[in-house]
Order: structure tokens, then C-alpha cells, then sequence
């Protein structure tokens, strides 16, 4: 009976790419699956972009071809990765070029494009889409003329015809995260768009993998000492039916732990409802899922339903959000909580005093509460050490730069033991973000595939 074989290769852009070296050399799988956006890095690239018309998809991309290149050519793995972000056009080049370089011929490089819709953005509005934000309601004015990017969420469909045409490797702007992963099952079984069961299970199987290690246990919060291996951790492999039904599992001498337990939190992580988290291909239904331990570092997933996919896409934008201005100080016990308090307290009525102009003012206390937030315990005195980290958002440049400048009289002139002073980099850009929605006909018509061969 034909199985498919996907192994994860990134979960996020600057991921190890030993993982997937190991999985091309030992995993016998057909396909490798990147998924390396999110909306921070979009944020990230569209940086890059400002600074060099050429950037805009992920650096590490040259990086991951020289080391996955010669299992394309020698074993017939297939690449796929969203990783061309801002600019896919720019990131197919960039793989062509690695190609050339490293002396490989005869692949076929596809890049999709058609999820940038920055430019419609007027267009959709004299259409009468309000684009008014997806979950505040604010009308999009506030924002529009400050726009960087504004990329669609697209399938699983463009990376499919990419395989019919051959690709070996296919490069993507800002498909979901899950797209990589389902295409080559549609691709491979031919799976319609009516078959709403198997394609929530090819969506599910990819959001087990989009995650690098998180179903082979990395970031575990059982017993996640009793694990082996976290210097060289293995990432998921999926084995698929026709059916849909998979079993996730991971090369056996690297490092990490399939089981239940590790494949469940991966299934809870980032799902807002159970029975309907929604993507473009399928809206995904959890409530029936079965997880089944099969073998050592094989866990069996059953149950998944489907229904049908929405009328709309989801699009995330990101515009000009002003500037940030961060210090970080410490404070050692005695006291550690009282003194970082109180250098808050001066901080702020110093800001207020001078009439500094801040949108917002943040407090953590690093020791204390920074990761906890509401959750943290009441035993503040207790406390061997707290640093104080407070950020600004400013309008210009200049105005967050001032904000460290009021930090370093306190070292004198205010509690004892301030120390471990961060706070002369240069205030960084914001880009804050806007989600909204499309109907899918008005991007998924100009959505485009392109195959070059090396």
C-alpha cells in the first residue's frame, strides 16, 4: 500500500538545519516541509526590503540549499518552504544561484506568488471592502497610508500545480503554515477539494510538523528531563495513507520523544477552537482525534474531520508603528523587588514631569514577572536578584532615544545596587499589525506558479 513520507525541516526562521540533513539522510522520506514565517519575521523582512531591494525572504535560505541540495539531486527529495516571504521571486533566484554554484543541474525551482495584495489595497477599497480590522473593528484609515506589507494567507492549491509541473523545489510567500505539508498529499493521492476529511488530516499532519521539535519532544512540559538528546533533537516525521490517517515518528538515533503526550501539546498549541481551526484548504475539526502509541516513538492519529473551506482569506498587514526606546537595569537583594519599584515610580514621574511625549510605557520585572505576568508568586522579598526592563513607543526616532538618557543619574541618585545597565542601543522601527479579510476570488485569481529549471 503507497505511504507518504514528510519530514519537518524548520519551524521558524533561524531553525537549526541539522535536523532536516538527518531526516534527508536517514528518514526515507519523499518530501521535506519548511515552514519559516510568522508575522514577526514578515515584520523582519519587510526591514530588510527598506534596506536592499534584493532582500525579503529569509537569509537562511542559501544555507539550507547547500546542505539539502545533493538529496534533491541524489535521492529525489522534494523542498518546499515559504521562506520566500516578502519577496519569493527574489528567494527562487537566490536557490538557482546556490545550484549553479554547488555544480547541480537539472532541478526544476517553482516559485508562487500572488499573496502580496499591498498594491490592491486601494482597489479593494473602491470595491467596498472595508478591510476594517478582524478583531477590534477599527477602520482601516487609522493605518493605510503607514502600510509595509499586506500579504494574503493562500493554500495548498498553487504548491500542487507547482509538483504537477515537476518542481523539485518550491518557494512561497506567505502561505499558511500547515500549505507545505498538505500539498504533496493532494499532489500525491489526488485528493479533491471535496474531501474535507482527508485534507483537515493532511492540514493536522502539517501542523504536528510545522513546529520543529515540539511533537518529538522540544519545549515539553511533562517530564521533559527523562528526555535524551536535546543537543541533536530529531524533528517529526508523518507517514500518510490514502485514507489520511498518519503516524508521526522521528529518525531513531537523534535525539528527542515521540509519544501521546508530546504529539498532545503540539495538537493544542496555537488552536483557538478545537472543532473549527480554520485555513484556506479545510476548516479542521479536532473533537474526534485519536492519538495511539503504535511502537517506540510512534504515535497513530485518527478521527480528524473536515467541512468546508470559507469564502474568505485571511490577510495580515503590517504599517508603521512608530519607535521603541528599552532599558534594562538590576537590582540585587536586599529588597530587589522594592528598589526596581521604585526606579519605575521615578522613571515614570520623571517622563511625566518633562512632558515626554510616549504612546506607551511597559514594565516588567525580569526575575519576577516578565514571564509569568498575573501568574507570578507573592514572595517578592525573597528574590536573590530582579531586573527592571521598561520599553516606550514613540512617535520619532529622537523621542524614544531620550528615554535612556534618564536612566544613568539613577545608578546615584536612587536605590542601592543598580547595576547590569543595557540601554544605549539605538531605538528600533515598530511594525504593528493588522489582520483582516478578502474574499478568496479577488486573490486567488492573480495567484501565479513559475518553474525554471537549473
Amino acid at each position: 500500500m503507497k505511504k507518504v513520507r514528510i519530514g519537518a525541516a524548520q519551524g521558524f526562521y533561524g531553525d537549526t538545519i541539522d535536523a532536516a540533513v538527518a531526516t534527508a539522510e536517514y528518514g526515507d522520506v519523499q518530501y521535506l516541509c519548511f515552514d519559516a514565517l510568522a508575522e514577526l519575521t514578515m515584520a523582519i523582512l519587510v526591514k530588510d526590503k527598506r534596506k536592499n531591494e534584493n532582500a525579503g525572504f529569509t537569509k537562511d535560505i542559501p544555507q539550507q540549499m547547500k546542505a539539502l541540495l545533493p538529496y534533491v539531486k541524489e535521492k529525489g527529495i522534494k523542498l518546499l518552504t515559504n521562506g520566500g516571504g516578502i519577496n519569493p521571486v527574489g528567494a527562487q533566484q537566490e536557490i538557482l544561484r546556490v545550484a549553479r554554484d554547488s555544480g547541480i543541474s537539472g532541478l526544476k525551482v517553482a516559485v508562487v506568488t500572488g499573496d502580496n495584495i499591498l498594491d490592491r489595497i486601494p482597489e479593494f477599497l473602491d470595491k467596498g471592502y472595508p478591510l476594517n480590522h478582524l478583531e477590534t473593528g477599527n477602520p482601516i484609515d487609522t493605518i493605510k497610508e503607514k502600510l509595509e506589507f499586506a500579504n494574503a494567507y493562500i493554500g495548498a492549491e498553487p504548491i500542487v500545480k507547482a509538483l504537477e509541473a515537476g518542481a523539485d523545489i518550491v518557494v512561497t510567500g506567505r502561505t499558511t503554515d500547515t500549505a507545505q505539508f498538505l500539498a504533496p498529499l493532494i499532489y500525491e493521492y489526488g485528493w479533491s477539494q471535496n474531501d474535507w476529511d482527508k485534507l483537515a488530516s493532511g492540514v493536522f499532519m502539517g501542523h504536528l510538523l510545522e513546529c520543529s521539535a515540539q511533537s518529538t519532544g522540544g519545549n515539553f512540559s511533562g517530564n521533559w528531563w527523562e528526555i535524551e538528546g536535546f543537543d541533536r533533537m530529531g524533528y517529526p516525521i508523518a507517514e500518510v495513507s490514502e485514507n489520511g490517517e498518519f503516524i508521526i515518528s522521528k529518525v531513531e538515533d537523534r535525539g528527542g520523544l515521540v509519544t501521546v503526550d508530546t504529539v498532545k501539546e503540539q495538537m493544542l498549541y496555537e488552536i483557538h477552537d478545537p472543532s473549527a481551526y480554520i485555513t484556506p484548504d479545510v476548516i479542521v475539526d479536532l473533537t474526534n482525534v485519536t492519538l495511539k502509541n503504535v511502537g517506540d516513538n510512534q504515535v497513530k492519529v485518527t478521527g480528524v474531520n473536515g467541512k468546508p473551506r470559507t469564502d474568505s482569506l485571511k490577510v495580515v498587514m503590517g504599517y508603521e508603528n512608530g519607535y521603541a526606546g528599552q532599558v534594562i537595569v538590576g537590582f540585587s537583594w536586599p529588597d530587589a523587588m522594592l528598589k526596581a519599584k521604585k526606579v519605575d515610580e521615578i522613571i515614570r514621574s520623571q517622563v511625566e514631569r518633562m512632558g515626554l511625549n510616549y504612546q506607551e510605557i511597559r514594565t516588567d520585572f525580569m526575575g519576577y514577572n516578565a514571564l509569568s505576568g498575573p501568574l507570578a508568586h507573592d514572595n517578592r522579598s525573597e528574590l536573590n536578584e530582579v531586573f527592571l526592563r521598561m520599553i516606550v513607543r514613540a512617535e520619532t526616532k529622537q523621542e524614544a532615544a531620550k528615554f535612556s538618557r534618564l536612566f544613568p543619574p539613577i545608578a546615584l541618585n536612587g536605590p542601592p545596587s543598580m547595576s547590569g545597565f543595557t540601554g544605549n542601543a539605538a531605538p528600533r522601527s515598530l511594525i504593528g499589525m493588522w489582520s483582516t479579510l478578502i474574499p478568496r476570488e479577488e486573490v486567488e485569481y492573480l495567484v501565479k506558479v513559475e518553474v525554471v529549471e537549473v
